[in-house]
């Protein structure tokens, strides 16, 4: 986790648990949302919602990559960086461990959005700033 400046903790619940006995895809992704919530609010604070100049974000896909399953009761950490900053755009990469072994890894892709004007704008200037920081 050392390339991650962001960790957050997660401990797995029943609710994460699919009918194979492991955690589901769909969990995954919602370990990487959570992550992303409590990263955003971290750097500003800003949340999905908002990142400044009336803009929030949104996601137009997402990659997953599975190594090892994840059971119920594991702790796990879920890291979480800036990989690649555009003009209205940005990536986030998610690394997830449990107990130093590589578990899942993704990315987001993430757009600046105007939920007013129903459009993408450029990334207001001290949001990118603290992406960049």
């Amino acid at each position: 986790m050392k390339e991650f400046g962001f960790v957050l903790p997660y401990v797995v619940r029943v609710a994460d648990i699919n009918y194979g006995g492991h955690v589901s895809n769909a969990a995954v992704l919602n370990y990487f949302q959570d992550a992303r919530i409590a990263f955003l609010a971290a750097l500003g604070p800003y949340s999905e919602l908002d990142i400044g100049a009336g803009c929030g974000l949104i996601m137009p896909e997402s990659h997953v990559r599975y190594h090892a399953e994840m059971f119920l009761g594991d702790v796990l950490e879920i890291g979480v960086r800036t990989d690649k900053i555009g003009r209205s755009s940005f990536d986030l990469a998610y690394r997830i461990e449990r107990q130093g072994e590589l578990t899942a890894e993704g990315t987001t892709p993430l757009v600046a959005f105007d939920y007013t004007a129903r459009k993408p704008r450029r990334l207001p200037p001290t949001f990118r700033q603290a992406l960049e920081d």
